[in-house]
């Protein structure tokens, strides 16, 4: 296959990288990273920024920023729910964090499904 079969990757704009940037760091909404990202004031700007997030290549680089958010922040959370498992002063939150870590480590228990059926249930087949 050539080179000029191979689909185009758009790169982003600045503007398109600084907004989803200010949206995953600073957790903003569309109209306000919009307007740090430099879009214009008012509608226009949040209804050109709101046509932007759903372009392909701009939900790419969003949902790359958003993974390498959660990776830095994981284990920071990771030591928070350890620091609750050992020493919360509830011995609810401690319970809850003890089982939050053991799911987290392939030790869910299994769950537990109850159906209760009243009455009379009656199936018939006409075949003639």
């Amino acid at each position: 296959m050539s080179s000029k079969n191979l689909p185009q990757t758009r790169k982003l704009t600045p503007k398109q990288a600084a907004m989803v940037d200010v949206m995953v760091a600073k957790g903003l909404h569309t109209a306000k990273a919009a307007k740090v990202a430099g879009y214009s004031d008012g509608k226009a700007g949040y209804v050109t920024a709101s046509r932007t997030l759903k372009l392909p290549h701009v939900q790419q680089y969003m949902m790359q920023r958003i993974a390498e958010q959660l990776g830095t922040n994981a284990a920071f959370a990771a030591a928070k729910v350890m620091k609750l498992a050992n020493g919360a002063k509830s011995e609810y939150v401690q319970l809850e964090a003890a089982k939050d870590i053991l799911d987290r480590a392939g030790f869910k228990p299994v769950e537990r499904h109850q159906m209760q059926v009243a009455g009379d249930i009656r199936v018939q087949i006409d075949l003639g």
